[in-house]
């Protein structure tokens, strides 16, 4: 397969989306190394500077190289703007985007040598329509990765390296059903064009399309993945 020399490194690839990311690329031929705190491939703690380029050492000692970063972990925890803490946030943020920078400068300067990289963020569509004030830290933190992703594609674009993003909408994952009753699934699919319940393998195909060599021309960018909720 075309994809067998290629590493796909996935943060939360032990998560639903994740997890799902890292088979549609595993399927599609690459090498693909999952970051987690709990499993993987690689032992990661994003939750610092240090722990997460510790990982990235890591996977570059045991692999030789990284030629797709999809960065998928992500926190949520919900706090309105006068529940927010400090440390919570500080937390989400180290996670949701410090992490994304660190392991991109970890892996960049390999795929400026070969002249080729895909750099894969996953947003969300809440950045258009937040579905309420107590996902405050969420969607700011998903905005500051947008952020990055068009800074970097600029940056970047001339070494032959694509920064790009999926922004799926409310899929069935047990993340997003710790956070929204069976109701308000269905009130989210009752607004989208395509009516049928978001699952992580949308992403996943959204993903591997932005992975491979077809999207080359395509580069701070965002696929939105939401069944049509949102039509930009």
């Amino acid at each position: 397969m075309k994809n067998e020399k290629r590493v796909a490194v996935i943060t939360g690839g032990t998560g639903a989306i994740g997890s799902a990311i890292a088979e549609t690329l595993r399927a599609d031929g690459y090498q693909t190394v999952i970051l987690g705190r709990r499993g993987g491939d690689v032992r990661a703690d994003l939750n610092s500077e240090s722990t997460t380029k510790e990982a990235a050492e890591e996977v570059l000692h045991r692999y030789g190289r990284v030629d797709v970063l999809v960065h998928s972990a992500a926190i949520i925890d919900p706090m309105t703007l006068h529940e927010f803490d400090a440390e919570r946030w500080h937390r989400l943020l180290a996670v949701n985007v410090e992490a994304a920078i660190w392991l991109t400068q970890a892996f960049t300067p390999g795929m400026i040598e070969r002249h080729y990289g895909r750099i894969i963020m996953i947003g969300s569509d809440t950045l258009w329509s937040p579905p309420g004030a107590q996902f405050l830290p969420y969607v700011a933190a998903k905005g500051a990765l947008l952020g990055i992703v068009r800074a970097l594609a600029v940056e970047l674009g001339a070494n032959g390296i694509a920064v790009t993003m999926v922004a799926p909408g409310l899929t069935d994952t047990p993340i997003a059903q710790s956070v929204n009753d069976p109701a308000q699934f269905d009130a989210v699919v009752a607004t989208q064009a395509m009516k049928q319940q978001l699952v992580p393998e949308d992403t996943a195909n959204a993903v591997a399309f932005l992975a491979s060599e077809g999207a080359e021309a395509m580069t701070g960018q965002v696929l939105v993945v939401n069944g049509g909720t949102t039509l930009r």
